[in-house]
Parts: C-alpha cells; structure tokens; sequence
C-alpha cells in the first residue's frame, strides 16, 4: 500500500498546470496537497453519488483527459500511443452506444455514475492492463475478426445507397433550380 501512496505522491509533485495549482492552495492553506488532492477526489465522488448532473460530470471525465491525450498523440512521431487512443475511442463509442439503449434504466441503480467514472479512468488509466486494452483484445478484436467481411459488406453497401441518394438529391435540387429560373 505504501508503494501507491508513494506514487500518489509523486504523481502530485510532478510539474505541471494542476500540481502549480495545488501548491499554491498548499502554500495558502498550510494543508498538505496529498490532503487536498484527496479531499477533491472526496468531493467528485460524493457528487457521482449524489449530485445533479452526474452524468455530465462523468462524460467530461471520461472524454477530457482522453481528448487531450489523443491531441498530444496524434502531434507526436510515437506510433504506440496513437494505438493507444485510438483503442480507448473504439471501447468509449461501443460504450456510448450500448448505453444509450440502457442509460435510461442503469442511471437509476445507485452508484451508476460512479460505477461508470470508474469504468471510464480504468479504460483510460496509463497502464498496460487498462480497460481499453483489455476490452478491445479479449472481445472486440474477435468479434470483428470473426465477423469483419459481414461488416465491410454492410459499411460498402450502405456508402453505396448514401452515394446514390445524395446523387439523386443533388440532381433533383440542380433539376428544380433550373425550372425555378425558366418559369420566373
């Protein structure tokens, strides 16, 4: 336990824009910032519990931090880091979509949001392990192997039909504006 705390310490001695911040309140207060640090975690978690607008507050977890991150990586030469972002997108869409179809009854079971902060910093935790690593290796990587011709069919045949149909709107709408100017 002594080795997280260690690292949690560390974490918040690192040198940018939120540690300068917790230094000055540490420097104003006279609390340690390992104090504050945790008593803010306190507070974001007491209000996933209970807070208005939980939700929110969740999605901004879950998508600002990736959201920087992704930025960062797609300006570096790294190439791991970009598979990295790109595998916590692909699990945090599927997520979205699943729960939007369960999101209406989930959000009423006690600790969802939470439940779901959780789940989301797991996904993007800088860790080998993380939830998008896994989630992405053990279930969507065989699944669309499994089922990736079926898939480009389907994407293929679905361009198609748009193409087809802006094709005809665009023909119709260039159609009705030439007719629009003879009959005036």
């Amino acid at each position: 336990m002594s080795q997280y705390r260690e690292r949690f310490v560390a974490l918040l001695h690192e040198k940018n824009f939120v540690t300068d911040q917790l230094a000055t309140l540490e420097a104003k207060t006279g609390v340690q910032r390992e104090y504050l640090a945790l008593g803010f975690l306190g507070v974001v978690m007491l209000y996933l519990l209970f807070g208005y607008g939980a939700s929110l507050l969740c999605n901004l977890i879950g998508f600002t931090y990736p959201a920087y991150y992704s930025i960062k990586a797609i300006e570096s030469s790294n190439k791991e880091d970009d598979t990295q972002w790109l595998t916590y997108w692909v699990v945090y869409g599927l997520f979205g979509i699943v729960e939007a179809f369960s999101d209406i009854f989930l959000s009423w079971f006690p600790f969802y949001f939470l439940s779901k902060c959780v789940f989301l910093i797991w996904c993007m935790a800088p860790v080998s392990w993380n939830g998008s690593a896994v989630l992405y290796n053990r279930v969507i990587r065989p699944f669309f192997l499994k089922h990736q011709s079926a898939m480009d069919n389907v994407v293929n045949d679905l361009s198609s039909k748009a193409k087809n149909i802006t094709d005809n709107v665009t023909k119709e709408a260039v159609n009705r504006a030439l007719n629009h100017d003879k009959d005036q």
